[in-house]
C-alpha cells in the first residue's frame, strides 16, 4: 500500500482563491480598526520650515502716462562717419505694453574723409543734421533688476519703430530732406517711480544719392536718455 503525505499536497485553485480572499478581508478589517481608534499614533512633521521672506523694494512706474526727457549719444552716418547727437523725446504710454513716442535730434554730417582725398561732397566740411520721427514701442520683456538684497529696479526691454524725416546741408540748392524709417531696441530702468533711464540702439534708414548712385543707407544711433513721468 502507498500512503500520501497530505502536508506536501499542492493547494487546489479553489483553496488558493479562498486564502487570498481571507487575507484581503483581514487587511480591510485591520484598516477599519485603525481608522476608528482615536488614540492611534499620528504622523508628525519633525521639522517645521521657517522661511525668512525678504521685503524687496521695487519702484513702479508712476500712474501718469506721459514721459519726457533729453537724449544724448552718437549717430553714425553711412560713408560719412559718426558724430555726437543731442535730442529730446516725448512718449505717451497707451497701455502697460504699448507706447507712442515723438523724438527729435540734432547732429552733424562731415565729409572730412572725402576732402582729404580731394573730393569734397559738401559746401562745408561739417553740415548740420536734424531728424524727427514718430514711433510705436512695445515692451517685450518687463521685469526687475536686482541691485542688492533689498533693492530692485523695474526694467523693460522694448522694441521700437516708426517713420520720420532727416534733413541736412544748409544750402537750399543742395538741401537733403530724406523720408526715414527707424527701428531698434531699447532698455528702460526706473530708479524711482517717476524717473527712467534708457539705453537705445536704433537704425535710421533712408535712400541717398550723395555719392552719385541711389542706395539704401543704414545710419546707426546709440544713445542714452533720462526721462520723467508726468
Amino acid at each position: 500500500t502507498h500512503t500520501m503525505d497530505v502536508h506536501h499536497r499542492p493547494l487546489s485553485l479553489r483553496e488558493r482563491v479562498g486564502v487570498r480572499v481571507l487575507a484581503a478581508l483581514f487587511a480591510l478589517g485591520s484598516a477599519a480598526v485603525y481608522a476608528a481608534d482615536p488614540d492611534a499614533p499620528q504622523t508628525e512633521q519633525v521639522i517645521e520650515p521657517r522661511l525668512d521672506r525678504r521685503e524687496i523694494v521695487v519702484p513702479r512706474i508712476d500712474t501718469e502716462d506721459f514721459e519726457i526727457g533729453v537724449v544724448g549719444g552718437i549717430l553714425s552716418i553711412e560713408d560719412f562717419g559718426a558724430n555726437a547727437l543731442l535730442g529730446a523725446r516725448l512718449a505717451y504710454h497707451v497701455t502697460e505694453d504699448w507706447f507712442v513716442e515723438l523724438a527729435g535730434g540734432v547732429s552733424t554730417i562731415s565729409d572730412t574723409t572725402f576732402r582729404n582725398l580731394g573730393a569734397a561732397q559738401f559746401p562745408n566740411e561739417e553740415e548740420d543734421l536734424t531728424y524727427y520721427n514718430l514711433s510705436v514701442g512695445l515692451n517685450v520683456f518687463p521685469g526687475e533688476l536686482f541691485i542688492s538684497e533689498r533693492r530692485a529696479l523695474s526694467a523693460a526691454v522694448y522694441l521700437i519703430g516708426g517713420v520720420g524725416s532727416t534733413d541736412f546741408l544748409n544750402d537750399a540748392a543742395q538741401r537733403e530732406n530724406k523720408f526715414t524709417f527707424n527701428f531698434g531696441l531699447g532698455i528702460r530702468l526706473l530708479p524711482t517711480d517717476w524717473l527712467a533711464f534708457h539705453v537705445t540702439m536704433r537704425d535710421h534708414v533712408w535712400e541717398s544719392d550723395l555719392l552719385g548712385e541711389n542706395k539704401i543707407t543704414h545710419n546707426f544711433e546709440l544713445s542714452t536718455s533720462i526721462t520723467a513721468f508726468f
